[in-house]
């Protein structure tokens, strides 16, 4: 083994075990690859260097003499790293989520754990999230979003107009067919959503749009996807805004997009402005709160009634008149 490789394959064992969270004592460095205690000063200041050029990237780590542990320990975090919080966060929400088969979300776990916290740290959170990874229940549907949920976003991108077929929330009836143009793919409520706007061609040969809303379709109970060879396209100023349109609705349900206004009479007003974010409050008198929101009906209504005595709407009286009439059916099953 030459000097020169001796060297490189010293510094970088070195650096290695830094990045591990070890600390290294010179005088047991210098025995250790039997050299003296100035190579292995050398060597940590290559080290040193390489970090410092390295903070032009956002690597914010370094190597500082520790008094209590008696050796040198790297301080800081890669520009590519996250912190201990981010990371049990992220990983927090996406157990939570249940989006993934229980194949998926192991896999993604181990990526993100090795691919981005610090090495020091992986013991760490690895056992903070073992028993929710260990007790972690998977969808009834059991599917893997991975290639469908890349190649919808694909088309997306690419303005293909779209054939599905597509399993209906009644598993009994036969699948349905639908031409569409892909606009977003959003996520909510233990699942992936496509919203498109279903299309039909007209006797000029062209497709036209059937709503002027899109619909909202699961991705789970997308059976197939054909590409028809033909591109639709959006003008900026009409283009669909997946982060209006989650503002405005509720369970994914679309529906009529209306101004609704509510009576709130709960503790907790902040509670429902977080969860409408286009509300406001309009008045306040007495622990109750006349709120009003643009947002899509059907899932709006589902909303309403979760929250039982503490809502009345005011407007519009035919949603109004719909939400009584919903009301008496749900009494009538407890008579």
């Amino acid at each position: 083994m030459s000097e020169r490789y001796a060297k490189n394959a010293r510094t970088l064992d070195m650096y290695e075990r830094l990045r591990e969270g070890k600390s290294i004592c010179k005088a047991e460095e210098a025995e250790h690859f039997g050299v003296d205690e100035r190579s292995i000063q050398r060597d940590i200041d290559d080290i040193r260097a390489f970090l410092a050029e390295r903070q032009q990237y956002g690597d914010t780590r370094q190597v500082v003499f520790d008094r209590r542990k008696k050796g040198f320990v790297m301080e800081g975090q890669e520009a590519a790293m996250m912190t201990n919080s981010e990371i049990l966060a992220v990983t927090k929400i996406l157990l939570e989520s249940r989006a993934f088969s229980r194949k998926e979300i192991d896999d993604i776990l181990h990526k993100l754990v090795n691919g981005c916290v610090p090495m020091q740290n992986m013991k760490v959170v690895c056992e903070l999230i073992a028993n929710e990874a260990f007790h972690y229940v998977e969808l009834k549907h059991g599917g893997c979003a991975g290639e469908k949920l890349w190649q919808l976003g694909m088309d997306i991108k690419e303005h293909d107009i779209l054939k599905i077929s597509y399993q209906r929330m009644d598993a009994l009836e036969e699948p349905v067919e639908r031409v569409i143009e892909p606009v977003a793919i959003l996520f909510a409520e233990y699942y992936f959503y496509l919203n498109a706007y279903i299309v039909e061609r007209k006797a000029n040969g062209k497709f036209e749009r059937s709503y002027d809303y899109p619909a909202v379709f699961r991705l789970d109970r997308i059976i197939d996807v054909k590409e028809m060879g033909e591109k639709f396209s959006i003008q900026y100023n009409n283009r669909f805004e997946e982060g209006e349109f989650r503002k405005r609705v509720q369970f994914m349900y679309p529906g009529e997009l209306m101004k609704i206004q509510f009576y709130f009479r709960g503790v907790n007003v902040e509670a429902v402005l977080d969860r409408l974010p286009t509300a406001r409050i309009l008045s306040q008198k007495d622990g109750e709160w006349l709120v009003e929101a643009q947002v899509y009906g059907q899932g709006m209504m589902m909303w309403l009634l979760s929250q039982g005595e503490m809502i009345e709407v005011v407007s519009p009286v035919s949603f109004r008149e719909k939400m009584v009439e919903k009301l008496k059916k749900m009494l009538g099953n407890y008579e």
